[in-house]
């Protein structure tokens, strides 16, 4: 299959490449300030014959006549071009194209600032065959977002998991983030966590990216593994001129009152004779805040005085009070270069690097092992409850980079080459790239005490979103009653390397006589490692130096203006400094084990190389109605390596019994699609797709282990045999663009998904005990529809004309097939998991020359994100409603002045167990406030 493919492509090349006695023309679309302009249409109506520029606005017409060619061509927002160019046989004749913003209805209503990035994001969508959003730089420079992250929730369709904060993992259309794809220039973006997919949103700065293309119905020249969608982020490129642009900006996290610092830089030319282009680009965000969480486990069963497992009411069996500090430094450098040898063949190198550290203490006080007191007879009189307490300190060692935090240090790369060619009639464009994402977590320390002997406590589980839990009796909880439980140091590491190599051949070709069309065919290979490699250890102390921990250097964390609320005291723990400095190494101070069940069965290499190849025909049936149609095949081959491990009924390592596992997999997917596009006007589009994708499943998921705790009863197990998840999808979508720059869009989607992964719990057949395997579901559906709407609002008087509307809403339901619970009976009450039902965006602002305001809102229901061994198990996470307000103001053409107020509403991140009233985790970030200035400067290239 892989030979056959190889064949085919150069088969292609050489047989169709023959010249006529016309000629070519190429060309690029820029704006009065030389930057590119994306998608805009180009055509030569004399011969009824045109096209789409790109993403960097960079068009090629094929076959023209020799001769005087008028080309015209047509933007939203921006006034037509009519340009002549002679045409010469057998040649490519290069032109620039320079559209000008316009007036459009009222004399004083001008195309700048976002709107200018509007027009181009709407030109995008409006003439892409198939279902695509698109943000343009300018819009993202419009929203109070640091990350791509935060900047993708505003488009329709797309919310957004956070960490601490800030946008990271992107769900689209309902779809989980493992279940999406991300890719960089169209080169796949690796994961740099090591049990799962998901790509870091907020690994990479907003103002490096010049373009966001997310298609939600993909084309098969596109990779398959996209069933929720595709998002594409557009590094920036060359303009057709000199441009230099800086940032510089700080703020205040109102949560812990400390310091943001930003700043970025970009600058780029192009030569004298137009054949080289270069973009450099640099960003740094340095910023301290924090976080307060508040975290429950619930039960409905309890152990009463006669040892006999009841029914009763839900009660917290463990709660943690935890406090983050963290510095997060987050830099990005790129290189983008671009070389025209002569009008048929340019080279461009595209260049990204993203390194994040994010250091972080954390301080834990946990009540656990809670169980009711039983009093009276054995049917469940319950009069208190008692536990035990634990006091955790996260850090790291006392070193420049450490800091006595743990250092988590994630890193992206990415680097692609690639090639425009023109040979005669074909066009051959290649790529071949190499992608690499790591996350190190070296030296991360704990120190942990305890209260091991059960104590009475106060407990309120009446207001159930909010439970307490604080010792009945001070005495019991005083410090000098804590105990050193334990100090360990744990070393994780976790690598991912992508090679990458496409190529694609497009060349003219029309089923019907004065319409349009051409054929594309191509493949790609995609080889990929995973690897994990952790290690944990645990230190005793050899003197007594430990034992009174209120002797030693602690710091109280208790805070009055706590966000969950003053009723959470976090009272005392060991100084990460104390902590950091510990010599733990040294075998006069502490005697050192390996504690394999830490990490051994999480440990794993993955290989995973992908064969790919497409076919595809782009049809004009009349001069309204186009049709795309083809078919994608991939094949996938997978190597794993993972460990048997085995504990015995003390909890001790098994070595004998333990050992390492192999195991490979492969399997075919054929992946039809069809798109049709009908331009009811030139304002109004209607589109309608049927696509085939898949989603391959998580890396540790693949991995055959094996973890057998014989003391706990309990088996956890991978499983290599997993099918990839597989959807069939169809779109319609309805779009009208106003003249003015805007849009009003309604849409319909329907997925019908095979072989979904979940957790399954079941008794294993060979031990007995409880087992914990992902396996496929049998089959899921999503059914939802969308509306969006933007528009400046010109048609009111006064001041009133320079305000304008973004909205956008999503609605699905879900449901999910072949779950079963803990007692093996398939459940009928699921949705699938990590779907939420409703999604909102809006926006109202007002821009002028100088002032732009603009107040966002972002909003996503509830849903379920993972299923438990019964319903009352299960966790959710809860909706979400973020409002955040920006301003700036321009004193001149180049220099502006801005002020963002990020989550007005200090919004938590939550999760609810069974019942939406019921806490199982919220963690709250507080408000966040930047500014500072953005200074640009554009010269054109005479």
């Amino acid at each position: 299959m892989k030979r056959y493919n190889v064949f085919l492509l150069f088969t292609l090349l050489f047989s169709f490449t023959s010249f006529s006695q016309n000629g070519n023309i190429q060309g690029q679309i820029i704006d009065e300030n030389g930057l590119s302009v994306p998608f805009g249409n180009i055509i030569i109506q004399s011969i009824n014959k045109g096209t789409i520029s790109n993403e960097d606005g960079k068009f090629i017409l094929l076959d023209i006549p020799a001769g005087i060619q008028q080309l015209k061509t047509t933007y939203i927002g921006y006034g037509d071009n009519l340009t002549e160019v002679e045409v010469l046989e057998n040649q490519t004749v290069t032109i620039i194209i320079t559209i000008r913003s316009s007036s459009v209805e009222l004399a004083d209503i001008l195309i700048t600032g976002y709107n200018s990035g509007q027009a181009k994001a709407l030109n995008t969508q409006k003439n892409k065959q198939n279902i695509t959003n698109i943000v343009s730089t300018d819009q993202i420079g419009k929203f109070p977002d640091a990350n791509i992250g935060d900047a993708l929730k505003r488009i329709p369709g797309i919310t957004m998991q956070v960490d601490q904060g800030e946008a990271r993992n992107i769900i689209i259309r309902g779809l989980a983030p493992q279940l999406n794809s991300v890719t960089l220039n169209g080169s796949r973006i690796p994961s740099a966590e090591g049990d799962n997919r998901n790509i870091q949103m907020d690994l990479i700065p907003a103002d490096m990216i010049q373009l966001i293309e997310v298609n939600k119905a993909v084309t098969p020249d596109m990779d398959a593994d996209a069933l929720g969608g595709s998002v594409n982020l557009v590094t920036r490129t060359s303009p057709n001129g000199f441009r230099a642009s800086a940032t510089a900006g700080s703020g205040i996290n109102f949560i812990t009152n400390t310091r943001i610092l930003n700043g970025s830089f970009l600058v780029g030319n192009k030569s004298d004779n137009g054949k080289f282009g270069y973009m450099l680009a640099a960003s740094i965000n340095d910023t301290e805040f924090g976080s307060d969480n508040v975290e429950a486990e619930w039960v409905n069963e309890a152990e009463n005085a006669s040892g006999d497992d009841i029914d009763v009411t839900p009660f917290v069996e463990e709660s943690d009070i935890r406090t983050y500090l963290i510095q997060r430094v987050r830099r990005s450098i790129s290189a983008n270069l671009d070389y025209e040898f002569n009008p048929n063949n340019k080279l461009y190198l595209r260049t990204m690097y993203n390194w994040r550290d994010d250091r972080e203490n954390r301080y834990r006080l946990r009540y656990r092992s809670i169980e009711p007191i039983f009093t009276g007879d054995t049917e469940a009189t319950i009069s208190g409850f008692q536990g035990e307490i634990r006091r955790q300190t996260k850090g790291g060692i006392d070193n420049n980079r450490n800091q006595n935090r743990r250092l988590e240090d994630q890193r992206m790369q990415n680097y692609s080459l690639s090639g425009e060619h023109l040979f005669g009639k074909i066009k051959l464009d290649w790529m071949a790239s190499y992608a690499g994402a790591s996350e190190e977590r070296l030296s991360e320390r704990y120190i942990e005490y305890e209260i091991g002997d059960a104590i009475p406590f106060n407990t309120n589980f009446s207001n159930t979103e909010f439970p307490v839990i604080t010792p009945l009796n001070e005495n019991d909880a005083a410090l000098d009653q804590f105990e050193l439980r334990e100090i360990t140091e744990e070393n994780q590491f976790t690598e991912e390397r992508d090679l990458n190599f496409f190529a694609n051949l497009q060349m003219p070709f029309s089923l019907i006589k004065e319409q349009k069309g051409f054929i594309k065919v191509g493949g790609r290979l995609r080889f990929k490692e995973k690897d994990r490699d952790n290690n944990f250890f645990e230190f005793d102390p050899t003197n007594n130096n430990f034992e009174d921990f209120s002797a030693l250097p602690l710091t109280n964390q208790t805070d009055p203006d706590f966000l969950a609320g003053s009723q959470y005291v976090a009272g005392n723990y060991v100084d990460p400094v104390f902590l950091g400095q510990l010599d733990l190494q040294n075998t006069n101070l502490f005697s050192s084990e390996s504690v394999v069940d830490e990490f051994l069965s999480g440990n794993y290499l993955v290989k995973e190389d992908v064969y790919a190849g497409y076919a595809m025909i782009n049809q004009n049936i009349s001069d309204k109605f186009s049709i795309l149609a083809g078919i994608r095949i991939e094949n996938t081959e997978i190597e794993t390596t993972g460990n048997l491990v085995v504990f015995d009924e003390d909890g001790d390592f098994d070595e004998a019994a333990s050992g390492e596992i192999k195991d490979d997999n492969s399997y075919i997917n054929f992946l039809p699609g069809v798109h049709l596009k009908y331009n009811i006007t030139d304002n109004t589009v209607l589109r309608f797709a049927w696509t085939n994708t898949l989603a391959r499943s998580n890396y540790i998921d693949l991995v055959p282990f094996r973890n057998v705790a014989r003391e706990d009863e309990e088996v956890s197990i991978g499983n290599p045999e997993l099918s990839a998840t597989t959807s069939m999808n169809f779109d319609v979508m309805g779009e009208y663009y106003f003249k003015n720059v805007g849009i009003i869009s309604a849409g319909f989607f329907h997925k019908e998904i095979e072989n979904f992964i979940y957790t399954s719990q079941f008794t294993d057949a060979s031990t007995g005990f409880d087992a914990f395997q992902p396996q496929n579901g049998d089959d899921a559906s999503i059914t939802g529809s969308e509306i969006s709407f933007q528009r400046q609002l010109d048609f009111l008087p006064g001041f009133a004309k320079n305000l304008s509307i973004f909205l956008n809403y999503t609605y699905l339901t879900s449901n999910a097939e072949g779950i079963r619970n803990e007692d093996g009976e398939e459940r009928d009450d699921l949705d699938l998991p990590q779907t939420a039902e409703k999604m909102f965006n809006g926006s109202l602002a007002y821009g002028d020359k100088k002032l732009n305001l603009r107040l966002s809102a972002n909003f996503s229901d509830s849903y379920i994100d993972e299923i438990g061994g019964n319903a009352f198990e299960d966790r959710f996470y809860d909706e979400q409603f973020f409002l955040d307000f920006n301003a700036s103001y321009a004193f001149n053409n180049n220099l502006r002045l801005y002020v963002d107020v990020n989550n007005i509403t200090d919004q938590p991140l939550r999760f609810f167990q069974g019942v939406k009233n019921r806490t199982m985790q919220v963690e709250f970030y507080g408000r966040r406030l930047s500014f500072g200035l953005k200074y640009d400067l554009f010269k054109r290239r005479q």
